[in-house]
């Protein structure tokens, strides 16, 4: 005879509807982060606070559907989120479930939406690159594989374009990317996607999407599917980098939830756990050894200042908790400087450590000509008359200056880097005019790439400025000088 399995659940019924928060009786048996199903159309929630009578719990979905009496399902298990390689190339919601107009995703597993972060027994040192293609990034502020580096700056200042040309930068490199979408504009989103999707860049990234238009709950839970997204790639021995845009809109959301939660406020009517909301979402990212999967997780947090003030709640709150910033100045982006990050203010805690051999040393003291280049940009519109060597420093600075301009959208190869800052070091850029330079930024890459393509291979490959190379280089530079741009 075949008897059917029973499944038991607890029932409780909705007391009170408020914006996505409900108020639930019964379920005396829950536990925090327990899924839910709400209903009679079994939407999806999660427990979120209990007290001896009442579970207060969120709704994810259109909570308009939800009525007072409707009947409260514990399901006896955490929040689970869909995970597995068919994700790749999607846009999918706060839930996993696809946006997108293409077929339904056949996903793997299933993992758990809010995790401990792996031990310190389980991870490695941090000392591979992540090639950005952003030069001022790779030689100055250099991100590694496992890291976990805030852009930081006030609006349009050029932060989602960052994170976008280190997505675009990956195309190649077995690096999976996934760009988590929180509160912000749908238009916006799909040119973001639009972006990608010109590029190639969506054949290896995928996309979770909580804009504006979505549920509170939903946008309170997108990064944290991102992650879970990302630690099942993590765990299979890949590469991750996930970009969030952005925690201080996440911010907001959570925030929102705990006042209509009757939490008490503290400062800036922020709840007294905001510190533990990003912080147990950011400690996920790093690297593992070998035998726990040997992947790795890089994390590129978003967050917005107002009127450059780094100081606020939430940013400092996020700088104290990730490896550095990359702090971007609406001075700079004013004055033509793209990207406009700070150099006196940005920083990567794990530094040189994650450079390859030939961007070490091209990158030593670059910070201190650019910042001694500021200042002395400073004196020159005082019409303070300078020494013959603040003179040359400041002709340097120009160079250097040129150097690092970049537009977006246009992510620059490591053996391109390592020619440009060559010939700086060198200082073969300096006795040219800045149009000079500019043409030589330009087109030294498609020259190499035309005359000398063995020796762009040999830097790809090696990395380091041996005696030979460098010789090598002395001998294509100065070809390029007499046949491409004679003074």
């Amino acid at each position: 005879m075949h008897i059917d399995a029973l499944e038991v659940h607890e029932l409780g019924r909705v007391e009170e509807v408020r914006q996505g928060i409900i108020k639930i009786s019964g379920l005396p048996n829950c536990v925090y982060g327990q899924m839910i199903e709400i209903g009679p159309e079994r939407l999806k929630g999660m427990v979120t606070e209990f007290s001896p009578r009442t579970v207060l719990g969120i709704v994810f979905g259109d909570e308009h559907k939800v009525k007072v009496g409707d009947a409260v399902y514990g399901e006896g298990k955490p929040l689970v989120v869909p995970v597995g390689g068919n994700f790749i190339g999607r846009i999918v919601g706060a839930l996993g479930q696809p946006m997108d107009v293409q077929e339904e995703i056949v996903y793997g597993e299933l993992y758990p939406a809010f995790r401990n972060a792996a031990g310190v027994m389980e991870r490695e040192p941090i000392d591979q690159p992540l090639q950005t293609g952003i030069k001022i990034i790779d030689l100055v502020v250099p991100v590694g594989k496992g890291q976990r580096e805030l852009i930081v700056g006030d609006r349009q200042t050029g932060k989602t374009s960052i994170a976008l040309d280190a997505i675009i930068n990956q195309k190649g490199r077995d690096v999976i990317c996934i760009y988590c979408w929180i509160g912000g504009a749908h238009s916006a989103f799909k040119k973001i996607i639009s972006v990608l999707q010109q590029k190639g860049a969506m054949e290896y990234t995928l996309a979770v999407c909580a804009s504006a238009g979505a549920s509170t709950a939903e946008q309170y839970l997108a990064p944290y599917t991102a992650t879970a997204m990302g630690e099942y790639f993590m765990y299979q021995g890949q590469d991750v980098l996930v970009v969030f845009d952005d925690l201080t809109k996440h911010a907001w959301v959570y925030r929102q939830m705990s006042l209509l939660m009757e939490r008490p406020p503290g400062r800036e009517a922020y709840p007294g756990d905001i510190f533990f909301l990003h912080s147990q979402l950011v400690e996920r990212a790093g690297r593992l050894k070998p035998e726990f999967g040997g992947g790795s997780m890089t994390f590129l947090p978003i967050a917005e200042t107002l009127q450059g003030d780094i100081t606020g709640y939430v940013p400092s709150n996020l700088v104290s908790m990730t490896d550095g910033q990359i702090y971007l100045n609406s001075g700079l982006f004013q004055e033509g400087f793209k990207p406009a990050i700070d150099l006196e203010l940005s920083v990567s805690r794990i530094g040189s450590k994650v450079q390859c051999p030939a961007i070490r040393a091209l990158s030593r003291g670059l910070r201190y000509k650019y910042v001694q280049y500021r200042a002395l940009l400073r004196l020159t519109r005082l019409r303070t008359r300078l020494s013959s060597e603040a003179t040359q420093q400041l002709e340097e600075g120009k160079v250097l200056y040129e150097l690092l301009v970049q537009e977006n959208g246009a992510p620059v190869s490591l053996a391109e880097e390592i020619i440009l800052f060559y010939a700086l070091e060198r200082k073969i850029l300096t006795a040219f005019g800045i149009e000079k330079v500019r043409m030589f930024k330009e087109h030294i890459r498609a020259y190499m790439a035309q005359k000398e393509p063995g020796l762009l291979a040999d830097i790809d490959k090696f990395r380091d400025l041996s005696d030979d190379i460098k010789k090598r280089l002395d001998n294509a530079i100065n070809s390029y000088m007499r046949e491409a741009a004679p003074i």
